[in-house]
């Protein structure tokens, strides 16, 4: 017969048990933290991304009407103001008015209801047109707004706001 010196057992000791445990738990935590992270990071993206297209968007548009357009009625010479009223030679486009309603920025030309240029996820304010324009010179309008990310969520990663400054001359 054997004696129990001899038998060797085959098992883990607790502390092993433990260390094996511990070092799986450190493991699972270290891939959760960067796995929220990531996700974290991909909404803060995709928020500066939506704030920044609809600006560029919307100062694209803003500063192609002016350029198409032949005269500024509003605001007059070396002054500013919340809202721009252009004229061009296509009479059905006349008076083209651009300004922020609700948050959002809105073009209306002639007799047709007003489109909006920003979508519901972002709100506009702080719009001014500022009229540079100087006698016997094509009219020079400056614009600056902002635009600001919707955080109804309260969460860090959707609080983004970026002003936009552009200036377009009459053609």
């Amino acid at each position: 017969m054997k004696s129990d010196k001899n038998i060797k057992r085959k098992a883990f000791t607790l502390i092993e048990l433990l260390l094996y445990i511990g070092l799986a738990g450190f493991i699972l935590l270290a891939t959760s933290v960067f796995y929220f992270e990531t996700l974290r990071s991909r909404v803060k993206n995709q928020t500066i991304t939506e704030v920044e297209q609809q600006g560029t968007m919307a100062m694209e548009t803003i500063t192609q009407a002016i350029r198409n357009s032949d005269s500024v009625t509003a605001p007059v010479v070396a002054t500013s103001g919340s809202s721009l009223t252009i004229t061009s030679t296509v009479p059905a486009q006349n008076p083209t008015v651009i300004n922020v309603t609700s948050g959002s920025i809105k073009i209306a030309e002639g007799a047709t209801a007003a489109v909006e240029l920003t979508t519901p996820k972002v709100t506009v304010s702080s719009l001014n047109f500022q009229n540079l324009s100087m006698s016997l010179t094509p009219g020079i309008i400056k614009v600056s707004f902002t635009v600001t990310y919707i955080n109804n969520s309260g969460r860090n990663e959707y609080d983004f706001s970026k002003t936009f400054t552009g200036a377009a001359s009459l053609r």
